[in-house]
């Protein structure tokens, strides 16, 4: 047996040319990750949050999600995530910024280290993507989008590409200039798809069969009564969702139920409130993309998906795309000697 003691690095250019810049790869790759996921193949420690005193936003921290992966081919490897929250305006440089390492599971010798940023912010849309399928209404039309920045950008772009059904994206942003931004992202490549900017992230709300936060809020602000009859809300942003939500839907999801009870995010508090406990959780979605427990029910409930973001995500994601840069040879080689 001939032992690899050599990296293969891929560049955000180099996951591009292998399939990146669209959602297919990472839908399919998600939903191999979540079944896994819910038949327990799979070793993720809660991921530790780096912080120190002149970072005082929520969004600045440097992650570390490590994760054994099994299942065909298995690997283990980390993504570390960066963000600091004045990065787009004082440097002019996205807000946050990453690398994966996967690790070979026979030896444990690192194999590959990639870029992450992209990988991070589609798996993050792959999540939305997958879960719609199952908790969304059928035939939905309606989208709305709060925060219009770059993880709106992959949001929108990943259910656009999956969904044909949709015919009117809503809009909000603190930055009518992210909003218009983000339209002339899509709008020439969809022509028949309607995009809306509200002026106020009530309105946009409000027209949603899916919504979708991806802010930075640090406190909720959507409260139950904003929503229509049948939405399905991916709380991708974690904060924006007032506590009364979760205990006034007709679901509550998480992708992990570990993760979620954690950091003092909203279900965390309502946890320690007793106000909610692992007993009302409908599911993990894991769960319902392996057929375990049932996702949607009727058009009428309103279902809340709460993703904390898992490791298994990112390495299951970089584990797609790793095998697909030694089908084709692509990257560049580094020796570890």
């Amino acid at each position: 047996m001939t032992v690899q003691t050599e990296l293969r690095y891929l560049s955000q250019t180099d996951l591009k040319q292998l399939g990146a810049d669209h959602s297919d790869a990472f839908i399919q790759a998600i939903e191999e990750g979540l079944r896994l996921h819910a038949k327990q193949q799979f070793v993720q420690p809660l991921k530790p949050y780096l912080r120190w005193s002149d970072a005082p936003h929520i969004a600045d921290r440097i992650i570390a999600m490590p994760c054994y992966l099994g299942g065909e081919n298995p690997i283990a490897g980390i993504k570390w995530i960066g963000s600091r929250q004045h990065n787009p305006s004082k440097f002019d440089i996205p807000r946050a910024s990453a690398v994966i390492i996967l690790n070979d599971a026979q030896t444990n010798y690192p194999v590959a280290i990639m870029e992450a940023s992209l990988i991070s912010a589609m798996r993050t849309a792959a999540i939305t993507g997958v879960a719609t399928k199952y908790l969304a209404k059928k035939d939905f039309s309606d989208v709305s989008i709060i925060g219009c920045g770059p993880i709106a950008q992959m949001q929108v772009q990943t259910l656009l590409e999956q969904y044909q059904s949709i015919k009117t994206i809503h809009l909000y942003d603190l930055s009518a200039v992210a909003a218009d931004r983000l339209i002339s992202q899509f709008a020439g490549d969809y022509p028949t798809v309607e995009f809306v900017i509200h002026p106020s992230a009530q309105a946009a709300v409000e027209q949603a069969d899916v919504l979708v936060t991806c802010t930075v809020s640090d406190a909720p602000y959507i409260p139950y009564a904003w929503l229509k009859k049948g939405c399905f809300v991916s709380n991708i942003s974690i904060m924006d969702i007032e506590k009364e939500v979760f205990v006034k839907a007709d679901k509550v999801i998480v992708d992990d139920w570990d993760q979620s009870n954690r950091e003092k995010k909203v279900i965390n508090q309502l946890v320690e409130e007793g106000k909610f406990s692992r007993d009302a959780l409908h599911a993990e979605l894991g769960e319902i993309v392996l057929g375990e427990v049932v996702g949607r029910e009727n058009d009428d409930e309103i279902i809340l998906l709460n993703p904390m973001g898992m490791a298994i995500d990112d390495i299951v994601c970089a584990r797609w795309f790793y095998q697909a840069a030694l089908e084709k040879d692509a990257g560049t080689k580094l020796p570890l000697f």
